[in-house]
């Protein structure tokens, strides 16, 4: 086949060569936009417990904090993926232009409304909030009820559940009561998602990665044992959030812990420590099994405010931080080969995983370690920003021929 003299061009889905490039497509805004909050709303956070700088004092900071770990920066990463990924899956157009600005800005009053709840109100800034993560779940229950692509709605339901997670967050704390339950409950919601579409995902790179190099040891493929290592997840996540300490719990993470282990190992991720920005979706899946491990040893005294940061900092925050550097290079046209300074990023934000859940354990060091923490974390997010932030808002993926 040649490509005829008027050679006709192809405009891959989501990147039409008209309009502002940062709402071509879902990664670009919201991959943006969770990497300076990040940034912002930790160094609020770290404000407040050096200099006692208030933060939505009426919220009250710690619940803030958390709630915006969870519901602020989290959901915005995971819009940016599933915004990408959803269409990819469904053969559906993705959401661009008009639209894609409207749903960001719904994202960001979300913020700013929790911010400013001293002045509008805890009820006001809450129902502004608890807007952006419902309209998510339509939009991809849309869009994979459309595509018929019924096992994509595991992946609905997790919106669903941090939907409830992060209503009842709010009315919790508007009642006056501790959400720890919303915080594991949705915490819980993303580490399912990893082993879901983390199992989707890593065994599938990892094997093309192999494939290229003319070799044959792939990843075991998916079976009924990553079908019952998600059940088994599913489970114990599910006991952790109603009854952390029991030891039913305990029981059911330390299988969990194995399972996802094995699972891992049958992923074969150590052959890839030559390719950082793959080598990395394997190092933050192991925080999984460790997570789990974490919550087997709850009932014995450890403390679950670590085991909430080995899944949030390490499971979550790692698989998001490397999930966005890959899509970011791959969906402007650039290679994927990880630079020093994303390489960088990635070491922080794993020493931060390993560091912050040692403030519990070390009370006599928690003030150095939280503020090595905070640092650590603007660090990593700031190495994205800045490497990432000019593709983001002006590359586009060069144009594919249209062969006669």
């Amino acid at each position: 086949m040649q490509i005829t003299k008027d050679a006709e061009t192809r405009t891959p889905r989501g990147m039409s060569r008209s309009g502002l490039a940062l709402f071509s497509y879902g990664f670009r805004p919201f991959f943006l936009a969770a990497a300076l909050w990040a940034i912002v709303s930790i160094g609020l956070w770290a404000a407040f417990l050096n200099y006692g700088v208030p933060v939505a004092s009426d919220y009250g900071a710690l619940y803030w904090h958390a709630h915006e770990m969870l519901f602020g920066f989290a959901p915005a990463v995971l819009a940016g993926f599933l915004l990408t990924a959803v269409p990819n899956w469904t053969g559906r157009l993705p959401i661009s232009g008009p639209p894609l600005a409207a749903l960001f800005a719904m994202w960001g009053a979300g913020r700013i409304a929790m911010l400013a709840s001293d002045g509008i109100g805890m009820t006001a800034a809450t129902a502004i909030d608890s807007l952006f993560l419902p309209l998510m779940l339509a939009l991809c229950a849309r869009e994979v009820v459309a595509g018929r692509k019924w096992k994509d709605l595991k992946v609905v339901a997790g919106l669903a559940v941090l939907s409830v997670a992060n209503l009842c967050f709010h009315i919790q704390v508007i009642g006056g009561g501790n959400p720890e339950l919303s915080i594991r409950l949705g915490l819980g919601a993303y580490v399912l998602l990893i082993t879901i579409v983390g199992g989707r995902i890593l065994p599938s790179f990892t094997r093309n990665w192999i494939n290229q190099r003319g070799r044959t040891d792939f990843p075991v493929p998916y079976n009924h044992f990553d079908t019952a290592t998600i059940i088994a997840g599913a489970m114990s996540l599910a006991s952790w959030a109603i009854r952390p300490d029991s030891i039913a719990t305990g029981f059911l993470a330390a299988a969990a812990a194995a399972m996802n282990a094995i699972r891992l190992a049958r992923w074969r991720g150590w052959v890839t420590w030559g390719e950082p920005i793959l080598f990395v979706l394997h190092a933050a899946y192991g925080f999984v099994p460790l997570g789990f491990a974490a919550i087997a040893f709850g009932p014995i005294g450890l403390s679950q405010v670590a085991v909430l940061h080995i899944f949030a900092i390490g499971a979550m925050s790692m698989m998001m931080l490397a999930v966005m550097t890959r899509a970011s290079r791959g969906h402007t046209g650039r290679q994927l080969k990880s630079s020093r300074v994303t390489n960088a990023s990635y070491l922080v934000l794993a020493a931060v995983a390993v560091l912050r859940p040692l403030a519990e354990l070390l009370p006599a060091a928690t003030t150095e370690i939280l503020l090595l923490s905070a640092v650590g974390w603007a660090v990593a997010f700031g190495l994205f920003a800045l490497e990432h932030a000019p593709a983001l808002c002006r590359d586009r993926k060069p144009l594919v021929a249209r062969k006669s």
